[in-house]
């Protein structure tokens, strides 16, 4: 296959987005909105669960795909009682820089700065990157952050990545056997099994994993040492009837598993730099 990557803008349920695609058939969508990957289709398959029920107005955080929580986790963070749930990074709008396309790669990076929206919430001078990067068979999200303030800059946060599966009740997440978890539906820690299924409401966080997982025996994610934690959860049916953005029967298309950092903050010092990635790489049979 010859040829070259191509970058196009586009629109994607009225939000703007970018298209990458790759000459041998991969390609990525991702709304400026949130800097929010929206699909990812490898080997002729969509990757990434997108509730069809999603609010896409340019203002709420979309369900599904990959979420940038920052700069707090769910509500554990720096002034958590008056940041939004998961922060405000997937609220707003970022910019997007000019790609870098190869014949078998892809890259962009979008980008979001303290603004008179984002001191609203938070009064922080800061500076984000999501770095995208897609190779054949393989994506990899890097967020970069950047405390261009004169204070310490506290923070906690995710890749909230929603992966599509055929059928959560059958699959099988491979790879945190003996890591620390707590249960947070339980309030219980235990050590994690070798094998985690999903037979009800599944909501727990671990110690993240030396090596890569392994979903259904199909799909390799990574994460980089700078998240401390993986997050693993379904909502089942119950919760996901009440999830206005959800379909009923949605919980049984998707599985996250998040690249996170949830029970310390990470502090920067003025002027000082982070980066964490995720990468979901699809496995040959």
């Amino acid at each position: 296959m010859s040829g070259q990557a191509t970058c196009r803008d586009t629109v994607f349920a009225g939000l703007p987005a970018c298209e990458l695609a790759l000459p041998q058939g991969d390609r990525l969508v991702v709304a400026l909105h949130g800097a929010h990957v929206l699909s990812w289709v490898s080997g002729g398959q969509e990757r990434l669960y997108l509730s069809p029920h999603s609010v896409m107005d340019g203002q709420a955080a979309i369900r599904g795909g990959v979420p940038v929580c920052f700069p707090q986790f769910n509500q554990r963070g720096p002034l958590a009682e008056r940041l939004p749930k998961h922060g405000f990074a997937r609220n707003v709008a970022w910019q997007a820089d000019a790609p870098e396309l190869g014949a078998e790669h892809a890259r962009l990076a979008l980008r979001l700065r303290d603004n008179a929206q984002t001191r609203q919430w938070w009064p922080q001078a800061f500076a984000l990157a999501l770095h995208i990067d897609l190779s054949p068979g393989a994506l990899q999200l890097t967020l970069n952050i950047h405390n261009t303030d004169a204070q310490p800059l506290a923070f906690s946060g995710a890749l909230h990545t929603y992966l599509a599966v055929p059928d959560v009740t059958q699959a099988t997440l491979q790879g945190l056997g003996g890591q620390p978890e707590w249960d947070s539906l339980t309030n219980s820690h235990a050590h994690a099994a070798e094998a985690i299924g999903f037979a009800a409401e599944f909501d727990r966080v671990y110690e993240a994993a030396p090596n890569p997982l392994t979903l259904n025996q199909s799909l390799h994610i990574s994460q980089s040492p700078s998240w401390a934690n993986t997050v693993v959860w379904n909502p089942a049916q119950d919760l996901c009837q009440r999830l206005a953005d959800m379909p009923g029967g949605g919980w049984r298309q998707m599985l996250c598993v998040e690249a996170a950092q949830v029970y310390e903050p990470i502090t920067l010092p003025a002027g000082g730099r982070w980066a964490g990635w995720q990468r979901l790489q699809v496995r040959n049979p």
